[in-house]
């Protein structure tokens, strides 16, 4: 009788926990769909604030204003301190996105468009997903990268027929941005496993405030500020949201369906990007976009569905 109340309750229990499962990919892929379209808006909101700061004001002031608000958030919740074992990879994720890339991409749309730009998040998926295969010793399944390898050509395509594929000076700074940043990623995506995503970037830009506030400090006195109010709105998007607000949904996202498949939803951002660019920027966009999109969302659709091996 035990033997058949055992096998009854598992019998019971595991379509529940098949159920419950698929709730927390279901959330957690819409967590990082959400992260990945605010995360649209950062190159055109950029491009704004440098309508009254300089790059190097831009950068450092978007960092300092996000770690206050992580700062208020962390000490509102009185979030635990971070385990010793995390803060290596926080601090990885301080370098990569409360630091490097803000700051390299910000140099980088000085002299490229926001199409141009875009490349480096074309890139930035594949990136990501090898640094984590790399860092956690799991490599993906074949279908896997095929179809993310499949979506990041695409997009590289694409991206570059906005400029004919013509390379620019910001080349290097985009390239140095997604390097640094998919470690960032990666990082990250590893702690929000077992760490709250928000709190995640919540320590790492606040573990950044301090190169970010002297970035600040030494900047504002040397770059002349205007504060217009496309410059202000466009500070507040990438200070509020591209730096804290965005990452929240991310983390969160990629702690619930893992790095890999969290990362391929990212292949949609350069589009995303572009589509601001149009609407916010006055930017020509191609008629190749749509085909490129059904490209992308399909290839989105077969990373969603490959089993890391």
């Amino acid at each position: 009788m035990d033997a058949q109340h055992s096998t009854s309750t598992l019998t019971r229990i595991s379509p529940l926990s098949r159920l419950s499962r698929l709730s927390r990919l279901s959330n957690g892929t819409f967590l990082a769909a959400l992260g990945v379209a605010t995360f649209s808006f950062s190159f055109p909101g950029t491009v704004w604030a440098l309508d009254g700061f300089g790059p190097w004001s831009a950068a450092g002031v978007r960092g300092v204003l996000a770690a206050l608000i992580a700062a208020a958030a962390l000490l509102w919740t009185r979030a635990p301190a971070p385990a010793r074992a995390d803060w290596p990879a926080l601090l990885v994720v301080a370098a990569g996105c409360g630091v490097g890339f803000p700051l390299l991409t910000t140099l980088a749309l000085q002299t490229s468009s926001t199409a141009h730009s875009a490349v480096v998040i074309g890139l930035l998926p594949m990136a990501t997903a090898t640094i984590a295969a790399l860092r956690t010793r799991r490599s993906p399944s074949a279908a896997f990268w095929a179809a993310a390898g499949t979506g990041a050509l695409a997009v590289i395509v694409f991206t570059l027929s906005q400029n004919r594929g013509r390379p620019t000076v910001a080349d290097l700074y985009l390239f140095a941005a997604l390097l640094i940043c998919a470690a960032g990623y990666a990082e990250g995506g590893r702690v929000s496993a077992h760490m709250p995503g928000w709190r995640v970037i919540a320590w790492g830009v606040v573990l950044a405030a301090p190169v970010n506030l002297a970035v600040s400090a030494w900047a504002l006195p040397h770059e002349p500020v205007h504060l217009t109010a496309k410059a202000v709105a466009g500070m507040a998007y990438i200070a509020a949201v591209s730096q804290f607000g965005s990452f929240v949904l991310w983390y969160q996202g990629m702690g619930r369906i893992g790095v890999p498949r969290a990362s391929q939803l990212q292949l949609a951002q350069p589009l995303l990007t572009l589509v601001w660019a149009v609407l916010l920027l006055g930017e020509h966009l191609s008629p190749a976009a749509p085909a490129t999109a059904v490209v992308v969302l399909a290839c989105i659709v077969v990373t969603q569905r490959a089993r890391a091996s």
